[in-house]
């Protein structure tokens, strides 16, 4: 269930098949959160409170399907649902707002193109992980789960806040979110792809031995689903036992019920390095007021990063450890964050303001 790490339309109005019939849409935008594994669409209702409709989300698989246009599509005829605009977040390096090269399956994507193919009216690309920073506006309490002892932060409307977002999915994304006298402004980055800086001396034999297969090391080579199969790889081989041909999920497995004690290794090693990530980006973007933490790898490694050394290696920032050990982190616990903030662009772009829970 490789999913759980990483991941005929024409312009006219919509039908809503599966939705109560009260529910009245005049322009629905479709969103679509794709990433390396899978695709999710959902429909949009700019004017709720709500604006993600739950009831209307898919999930594909990329490799099942040769184009996005042709998985949305599917979508179309799977749920009967037509749409005139779409915002798709898409996990690579959106270039002038126009193209992006999915950045693990094969994908390319262009605006202008799939408007023209779909009969959209309008479609707009952004980063997945600056749509998952925009879905924090639109968070419940209750959908927010500490890291640590730290809580999450309150947000009005005279505050001045900087938070980093990033999670492990099939890759690693980062985005930066401000908030600025009542606004929301998502920094979209690639810090997934900075450089791995070894903080102990375990880190520096893992490095020597990522160099040694991919040359230069990212971040991203150790924290997202495959990565748990290179840290594994390079802790075998620092122990001198044989490696076994494990899957991510097969790690994950065997480090839960404790069956083979070097995933057990495998898994704390990764939360300990997602914590020194974690606090680097803080230190990087300037994310005083706390870290959001989502992606689809994330919900496997709670109980590690819990009672692990992720908030210890957080932490650990020489000089700056008391500032740090202030620094909240929080789990995002909302089943569709990219959709969600998919949404809350929808709000924005047809002229609404978010409005925020207070729950």
């Amino acid at each position: 269930m490789l999913d759980e790490y990483g991941n005929n339309g024409q312009s006219c109005k919509a039908r809503y098949l599966g939705f109560p019939m009260d529910r009245s849409i005049a322009s629905p935008t479709l969103l679509a959160d794709l990433g390396g594994t899978n695709v999710r669409f959902a429909l949009a209702d700019a004017a709720s409170a709500d604006p993600l409709l739950l009831d209307s989300v898919r999930r594909y698989r990329v490799k099942d399907f040769d184009t996005l246009a042709d998985t949305i599509r599917q979508y179309f005829a799977d749920t009967g649902h037509i749409a005139t605009q779409a915002i798709i977040a898409a996990a690579g390096r959106i270039a002038n707002g126009e193209t992006v090269q999915i950045t693990n399956n094969p994908w390319a994507v262009s605006a202008h193109g799939l408007q023209a193919e779909l009969g959209f009216e309008r479609v707009r690309l952004v980063n997945d992980f600056a749509a998952q920073g925009m879905s924090i506006p639109l968070l419940h309490r209750d959908q927010l789960q500490a890291v640590g002892n730290v809580l999450p932060p309150e947000h009005d409307h005279k505050s001045t806040q900087t938070f980093v977002v990033m999670g492990p999915g099939t890759g690693l994304g980062v985005a930066g979110l401000l908030y600025r006298h009542g606004h929301w402004i998502v920094l979209e980055t690639e810090g997934g792809h900075s450089g791995f800086a070894a903080h102990t001396a375990e880190d520096v034999e893992i490095l020597h031995r990522l160099n040694a297969r991919f040359g230069r090391v990212s971040n991203e080579r150790m924290i997202c689903g495959n990565g748990l199969v290179n840290l594994y790889l390079a802790l075998a081989d620092i122990a001198g036992q044989p490696a076994q041909e494990y899957t991510p999920e097969d790690i994950t497995a065997r480090a839960t019920d404790s069956s083979d004690a070097l995933c057990v290794r495998t898994v704390e090693t990764l939360a300990g390095i997602f914590g020194s990530v974690a606090g680097d980006l803080v230190l990087s973007l300037g994310g005083w007021d706390g870290v959001y933490l989502t992606g689809g790898v994330l919900k496997i490694l709670m109980p590690w990063l819990q009672h692990g050394g992720f908030r210890e290696r957080f932490e650990a920032k020489g000089r700056f450890r008391d500032t740090m050990e202030r620094v909240p982190t929080i789990a995002i616990t909302h089943p569709e964050p990219g959709l969600l903030g998919a949404a809350a662009l929808a709000v924005l772009e047809s002229g609404r303001s978010l409005r925020q829970h207070s729950d």
